[in-house]
């Protein structure tokens, strides 16, 4: 399902290059194949050599980029980025990249992920002084840069992430280098490649195959990489930890021909419907997924269960975006215009309906009701994650825990309120065994939404002057 129907958002995706000709031109095909991380809002930075160029704005790419525009955007090195904004953070101003123009040098920085002490570092930077222009903690993290003073840039970002706690992949572009970052526990993904000589960097691997780049390697969790007219060099600002990459990027955010530490995501998901299948097995005809992020786990059940996999639910991607706002009634409407059961395949049978996630479950309330208008006998409801029972801290819009149906329901009391004869979850176990080397230290999952158990300290949400907290 579409991430604005289900109430499950990535905040966003990046994508950078440095020392190419097409700088502007390689981004905006780069920000076009990670479109699904964030619809609405986008931009780009460019730079000469000598200066920064920006162009930005809100909406879908294609909607914001054209001929005209990109050819002002003069360079061969440029930085990208793709957001999803909650309604309160909707606006130009949190629009990345953001532009910090000053009289030596000046920086561009996006970010993807959340700091979750960013209320106490925004207070400790007004009370210094500070006057922030968005609500975006991707500005805060350019304010401790520039407090670094008279250290190197380097140094000065270092220094900075020494401050930040939480999740973090980012790309910085000044006139003459490219930045690149990634938390100590790398919850955020981040990939480097090459595309000629130049080298590039994104939030998935998919944006290395449209622009004809070579996979190099994952940004190491606590890693910085410097790019320049040298080339690459690589430092650590902090140990790495266990690897804690969220889970739900295999689950739901990644697109199926992105690689995650050196697992396909289709792959991956396949893994995840065949451990579902042998953890909640059930008599049925045929299994159908729901489009389109469920369809490798729906496949991979059909394998292990032998029930013949069909295209049972079909979305109609000729639906404009007007009606998607982060909002219930907006969320509801948006299930019937986009998905249509398969009368001819779902008549008469008991169906298995694969999804890879509730979260309010309104969705899934109305997919069932959909498939036994539609003449289902039966609809059992099989889910290729975990109970979704904790709210995340780290840049996924998950709601508060008291809107998550898995928080307040038991399992039989969800399969009543979404009218399904019967509803299973894949195990927290099984979600492991599919993704995680437990010999390895790069290969840990963030399992947080599912146990409510955090890689990080979490810091107390305040609320500020305009009645919420930063977010990125």
């Amino acid at each position: 399902m579409l991430a604005e129907l289900k109430g499950l958002n990535e905040e966003c995706g990046l994508f950078a290059i440095f020392g190419h000709e097409r700088a502007a031109e390689l981004t905006f095909y780069g920000l076009h194949a990670l479109q699904h991380r964030g619809q609405q809002g986008a931009g780009i930075v460019t730079s000469n050599g000598e200066q920064l160029s920006i162009h930005k704005g809100v909406g879908l790419v294609n909607s914001i980029f054209n001929e005209q525009n990109l050819a002002t955007l003069k360079g061969t090195s440029a930085i990208g980025h793709v957001r999803y904004a909650t309604e309160e953070q909707s606006g130009f101003e949190n629009v990345q990249p953001l532009l910090f123009r000053s009289q030596i040098s000046s920086m561009a920085l996006a970010h993807n992920g959340e700091i979750v002490n960013d209320f106490a570092l925004r207070s400790q930077l007004e009370a210094q002084g500070s006057i922030l222009q968005t609500t975006s903690d991707t500005e805060i993290i350019a304010h401790l840069i520039k407090r670094g003073g008279y250290l190197a840039l380097e140094e000065a970002i270092k220094q900075a992430l020494g401050m930040v706690k939480g999740a973090y992949a980012f790309v910085l572009l000044t006139e003459d280098q490219l930045f690149v970052a990634l938390d100590p526990y790398g919850l955020r993904p981040l990939s480097i490649g090459k595309v000629d000589d130049a080298y590039v960097v994104a939030s998935e691997t998919c944006a290395f195959d449209l622009v004809g780049a070579e996979y190099v390697r994952e940004v190491k969790p606590g890693e910085l990489i410097v790019i320049d007219k040298n080339g690459l060099n690589s430092t650590m600002f902090a140990s790495p930890m266990q690897r804690a990459l969220c889970s739900m990027e295999y689950v739901y955010f990644s697109r199926p021909d992105s690689d995650l530490n050196g697992i396909n995501v289709h792959a991956s998901r396949k893994l995840m419907g065949k451990q579902l299948a042998k953890e909640a097995s059930i008599e049925a005809d045929v299994v159908t997924g729901v489009p389109d992020s469920s369809i490798s786990a729906a496949i991979g059940y059909a394998e292990e269960s032998g029930i013949p996999y069909e295209l049972g639910l079909i979305k109609n991607r000729y639906i404009g975006r007007t009606f998607i706002e982060p909002n219930q009634s907006s969320r509801e409407e948006g299930v019937k215009m986009k998905l249509s059961p398969v009368r001819g395949i779902v008549n008469g049978k008991r169906v298995v309906m694969i999804d890879d996630s509730i979260v309010r479950g309104t969705t899934s309330m109305r997919i069932v009701r959909l498939l036994k208008e539609a003449g289902a006998t039966e609809v059992h409801v099989r889910i290729a994650s975990p109970p979704i029972k904790n709210p995340c801290f780290y840049g996924v819009d998950t709601t508060a825990s008291e809107d998550l149906l898995a928080s307040q329901y038991s399992i039989e009391e969800m399969a009543e309120k979404i009218g399904a004869d019967s509803l299973a979850f894949l195990s927290v176990e099984g979600l492991e065994n599919a993704l995680v080397d437990e010999d390895s230290i790069e290969t840990g999952i963030c399992k947080a939404c599912f146990t409510g158990r955090y890689p990080t300290e979490i810091y107390p949400r305040e609320v500020n002057a305009n009645g919420k907290g930063a977010g990125a």
